[in-house]
């Protein structure tokens, strides 16, 4: 920590598909006495797409949504350009990025107090500060691979259309009560005594503090390493049939390659250079770093949050130090 000036650190091991460890250490927030414990609270960026996921295929199993759908049916947004006009944009096709739909450059940026909280309909519209041109497909849907917060964006617009309810109140009811992630959270509240401040190299507070995403869906989760682990173990117990929420069917889907791209899961990633399926999801936006990382068929993963931007990319820092040590030394 002291190498890569990280101000604080909570993670949590996996092993058989339970947890075996938890380890904490550092500060939640420099130049104060709190400390980072177990239930402390994390910016978890990206990471949010993977809960996304989750949900997704939740209402899925349940005949709500069906990922294999026009999803234009429910928005009244365009976006499939008469170019493409015998093409559709599926969920499938949002949850592994391969929705032919790209972000706007310097788009998708944290919450700035003068301009509010976006609605989903106006920034897939480009008439919001955060989203300055129309959301739309730019190639053909399913032919290429294109990251994209947009994308989740139109996901939770889909899923606030068709069950009339705000996508946090959706979640909350169909993923978090079940599996009790009791500190998962998109709102933070005015006393943020679990909750970490994001930081900067060289021990510096970010502006503000508590740097805030407002596109849940896409990047805006606030969660521990515990909540994170508790979902990827209900994966591994969907995938031998016992999930709480999925179908040993839908897991499969999750974590096979989609669209002929061997590293494209539904909302988390494979590593193709493994000799049984590792998934993973990361997280880096201001002022925070994090990874998720499992082999679910061997029952075992790795969530390790910190409160600080390195600057460099997860695994050229202490969490690719760390998961080197434990996953790839055990293989």
């Amino acid at each position: 920590m002291e190498e890569y000036q990280i101000a604080g650190v909570s993670m949590v091991l996996i092993e058989g598909a339970e947890i075996s460890r938890t380890d904490c250490f550092g500060s939640l927030e420099i130049g104060s006495t709190r400390r980072v414990e177990q239930a402390s609270i994390f910016n978890a960026c990206s990471i949010s797409k993977f809960f996304t996921s989750m949900l997704v295929m939740t209402l899925s199993e349940q005949g709500i949504l069906h990922i294999d759908e026009d999803v234009s049916k429910h928005l009244s947004t365009r976006i499939v350009p008469a170019k493409f006009s015998n093409e559709f944009i599926t969920l499938r096709h949002l949850l592994c990025h391969q929705s032919g739909i790209e972000d706007p450059s310097n788009g998708f940026g944290e919450l700035n107090p003068l301009w509010g909280e976006p609605a989903m309909k106006e920034l897939l519209e480009g008439v919001t500060p955060y989203c300055s041109s129309l959301v739309e497909a730019k190639v053909e849907p399913g032919r290429e691979f294109c990251y994209s917060d947009a994308g989740y964006c139109m996901i939770q617009l889909v899923i606030e259309n068709v069950l009339g309810k705000s996508f946090q109140e959706v979640i909350r009811e169909y993923l978090f009560q079940p599996l009790r992630l009791n500190d998962s959270t998109y709102d933070l509240p005015s006393i943020r005594t679990q909750f970490s401040c994001g930081h900067m190299k060289a021990n510096k507070l970010v502006e503000g503090k508590y740097p805030i995403y407002p596109y849940p869906a896409a990047s805006g989760l606030w969660t521990t390493p515990t909540d994170v682990a508790q979902l990827v173990m209900e994966l591994m117990f969907a995938l031998k049939g016992k999930g709480n929420l999925l179908s040993s069917f839908a897991a499969q889907e999750m974590i096979k390659p989609q669209g002929g791209k061997e590293w494209a899961g539904l909302g988390v990633f494979l590593d193709p250079g493994c000799e049984k399926i590792e998934i993973s999801s990361l997280g880096w936006g201001v002022g925070f770093q994090c990874m998720m990382v499992a082999n679910p068929y061997e029952e075992t993963g790795l969530v390790i949050m910190t409160n600080t931007d390195t600057g460099v990319h997860q695994m050229k820092g202490l969490i690719g130090e760390v998961y080197r040590a434990i996953f790839q030394n055990s293989r």
